[in-house]
């Protein structure tokens, strides 16, 4: 069953849910009752040893659950008699029944319920006579991974919540990236480790703080599935939304991974996994929210903790904490004495310049450049997201840069990658095809500078390149007969004294020298000039559109003159005609 299909029938449950409940509760019934059929699905082959060994095991007065694992072949298990088939054999307890199987789930599973307030929604499909009706409907679906594999299912989950998104007027991507982005992030974060990772039985942490769903985890682990089966990749991760979580769990449990890895709440506010380091790691925060909110924790991190805590280098601007995912996410690098990591967090387009210098956005530039740590920047198109127009840029961030690389960032140019969507979903119109994907990819691994048709690609920087100093240049006052005005105190006596109302700053850039450039560029305007050097401050932006244009010179001036000669005589024969 394709992803689409498979949607569509889960979507027709709407039709019987319509008229008792609203449109933008449709998903609190769907989704649940969509990973409860999943389970089901997943446990059936296993059922009867399992409900053996669990008798076996009580009756011998032994904590049956390592034995149960065992035998269910997954990280879960259920020790009820009944499945959704059986539960339809008793229709007068379907209620109770299907309580009661849920709470047969091991402990892992049935938080995913409660993560969905399942219960609450067994009762309100029950009072309102559609209970039997829903249970009847995902019980004749079959949703085991050999028919709808977990990456088909990621996808209808993806599209469900997209739908529900939609009908509510939320924010319809808040909650996934689209698989392309993912797993163009996933080829940059792994090409340069291709060797290492195609090793037999080899083992390696993944880590995404915004998990949603699980997209991208699952998406990393398909990429090392297909280039060495033999690999395996540890998955850890943190949500925030619960019905986003519930579903993650539900996804990790069927892979069989640690379900203790994925925790609930809010990343920047509480870190779910302190002191964990990881080799990989991917995040998609939102863009452009502001942090008001958890404003007291983080201002205490970084006020109690500095550079110990996750926030040291600084704090940008409350409406804006996507820097802060970015900050965290260097917390959570393994030390390059232990191996190093590797990152790729996408961010909107203010991260790279937002902020003077000293501001904390500018800040926090100056510590991952100054620290060797932006391996590349990516632009990709505009309408990439499902609920977003803007431009967005991939950050691939390491503290292990090949030999090549270190003390420099690559920019690549890739808003001009993309093929039209057959049927736009939401702000999404574009998408990056699979030979995008590679041409990406390969420009990104030659890390050499390109240029297409004129048109520069990627382009080489040295770090030092994005930092510049803002000097505080002074003017004197004067009285009013024209003559300098000098102070009569202190360290000031005998000097200028400064006129505010003519102050002004020139950003130098970082390889130049102040004062060569003070006098190439201020003082044959401003003889009288100075530099107030107690104000100097060192700041860092990536005015990346900059660094990819291309000048393109005006028409001939006769060709205008000759479209304006054009476009008069027009007006001038549409005049006569209205005239006569």
């Amino acid at each position: 069953m394709t992803p689409q299909a498979l949607s569509t029938f889960l979507w027709s449950v709407a039709d019987l849910l319509r008229g008792d409940y609203r449109q933008s509760d449709y998903g609190k019934v769907i989704l649940p009752f969509t990973v409860l059929r999943r389970l089901d699905c997943v446990l059936e082959p296993t059922k009867a040893s399992v409900l053996a060994e669990f008798a076996a095991k009580t009756a011998a007065g032994l904590n049956p659950e390592p034995f149960l694992l065992r035998k269910s072949g997954q990280s879960f298990y259920n020790t009820s008699p009944l499945d959704l088939k059986t539960l339809l054999g008793d229709q007068d307890h379907l209620r109770e029944n299907l309580d009661a199987y849920i709470q047969a789930f091991s402990a892992s599973a049935r938080d995913i319920f409660e993560r969905f307030d399942f219960a609450t929604q067994i009762e309100k499909l029950h009072k309102n006579g559609l209970l039997y009706l829903i249970t009847e409907k995902f019980a004749g679906i079959d949703l085991h991974p050999d028919v709808v594999p977990n990456e088909s299912m990621g996808h209808v989950f993806e599209e469900l919540i997209r739908k529900f998104a939609e009908i509510s007027n939320e924010t319809a991507g808040e909650h996934f990236t689209p698989r392309e982005v993912i797993r163009l992030m996933v080829n940059l974060l792994f090409i340069e480790d291709d060797e290492a990772l195609s090793k037999p039985g080899v083992v390696r942490t993944i880590y995404d703080p915004t998990a949603g769903t699980g997209g991208m985890l699952s998406t990393a682990e398909e990429y090392l599935s297909e280039h060495n089966p033999g690999a395996r990749l540890t998955m850890f991760g943190q949500e925030l939304n619960d019905e986003s979580y519930a579903i993650c769990k539900a996804d990790m449990l069927i892979k069989g991974q640690d379900v203790g890895n994925i925790v609930a709440g809010n990343t920047l506010s509480d870190d779910g996994l302190p002191g964990k380091h990881f080799d990989y790691m991917l995040s998609n925060p939102p863009f452009g929210v502001e942090w008001k909110k958890i404003q007291k924790e983080i201002t205490k991190e970084a006020t109690d903790q500095g550079y110990n805590g996750r926030f040291g280098p600084g704090l940008p601007r409350v409406s804006d904490g996507s820097l802060l995912f970015l900050l965290h996410l260097i917390s959570k690098m393994r030390p390059a004495r232990d191996g190093g990591s590797r990152f790729g967090i996408v961010l909107n387009g203010s991260p790279l310049f937002t902020g003077g210098a000293g501001s904390g956005e500018s800040e926090i530039r100056r510590h991952v450049l100054e620290n060797d740590l932006v391996e590349a920047i990516i632009g990709l198109p505009t309408d990439m997201f499902y609920n977003t127009g803007i431009s967005t840029y991939v950050w691939i961030v390491s503290n292990r840069k090949p030999a090549a690389r270190k003390g420099k960032v690559q920019l690549i140019d890739a808003s001009g990658f993309w093929q039209k969507m057959r049927k736009s979903l939401g702000s999404k119109r574009k998408e990056l095809g699979s030979e995008h994907l590679d041409d990406i990819t390969r420009i990104f691994g030659s890390f050499e500078e390109v240029t297409r048709d004129g048109v520069p690609i990627s382009r080489i920087f040295a770090n030092e390149d994005f930092g510049y100093r803002t000097i505080t240049v002074e003017r004197p006052q004067r009285d009013e007969a024209g003559k300098i005005v000098l102070g009569q105190k202190g360290k000031a006596k005998g000097k200028p004294v400064a006129d505010s109302s003519l102050r002004d700053t020139e950003n130098v850039p970082l390889r130049d020298d102040v004062h060569a450039y003070f006098e190439r560029e201020v003082l044959p305007h401003a003889p009288d000039a100075w530099i107030n050097e107690s104000k100097t401050k060192v700041g860092y932006e990536i005015p990346f559109n900059r660094h990819f244009y291309v000048f393109k010179p005006p028409r001939p001036l006769a060709e205008i003159d000759a479209d304006l000669k054009g476009c008069t005589d027009r007006i001038v024969t549409m005049i006569e005609g209205m005239s006569q």
